[in-house]
């Protein structure tokens, strides 16, 4: 069952000024199919399109939203994002996800989604933007470099039993 974004919480919903005109939220059913095409490409244990809108209708009561990039009717690239807060970096912007379809990599896809980001975050009113990665992930972290992150910790974490769609 695919549940709805919420249309409460200010940060969520929020007409966020984006000046890349590719660039635009996929809030609806139809623009979030859309998207799964792409996002199975970084999370492959996704069965199928109505999973994936279950699971991001749940992240989306947690102001989880998607910035997808366009061509025509095509997404072409996509990074999911929420708002957070915490006692080490106050309010910040959380990146979940950031791929380019496979074919369209290198054409700075991820770049543009990343600076529209960093516009939505000072927007919000948020100190900084946070995403993790793969410690293995060579590629990504060259990327993220040259894109201004720098590496400030470590995230640890262990399995608690076994997730829904078999994640761990």
């Amino acid at each position: 069952m695919h549940h709805p974004a919420p249309t409460s919480p200010a940060t969520c919903c929020a007409d966020w000024r984006i000046e890349d005109v590719a660039l635009r939220h996929a809030d609806t059913e139809v623009e979030q199919r859309a998207c799964f095409a792409v996002m199975h490409e970084l999370r492959p244990h996704l069965k199928n399109e109505d999973e994936f809108l279950d699971r991001i209708g749940r992240q989306a009561r947690q102001d989880y939203r998607i910035l997808a990039a366009w061509e025509g009717d095509q997404v072409v690239a996509l990074a999911g994002y929420r708002f957070q807060e915490n006692l080490v970096y106050g309010k910040f912007l959380y990146v979940d996800d950031l791929v380019s379809a496979s074919e369209q990599r290198g054409k700075r896809w991820g770049e543009r989604l990343l600076k529209a980001l960093e516009g939505v975050a000072l927007q919000a009113g948020c100190v900084r933007l946070v995403l993790d990665t793969g410690m293995a992930n060579a590629l990504a972290q060259r990327f993220y470099f040259r894109q201004g992150l720098l590496t400030g910790s470590l995230r640890f974490g262990k399995p608690i039993g076994v997730l829904p769609g078999g994640a761990a």
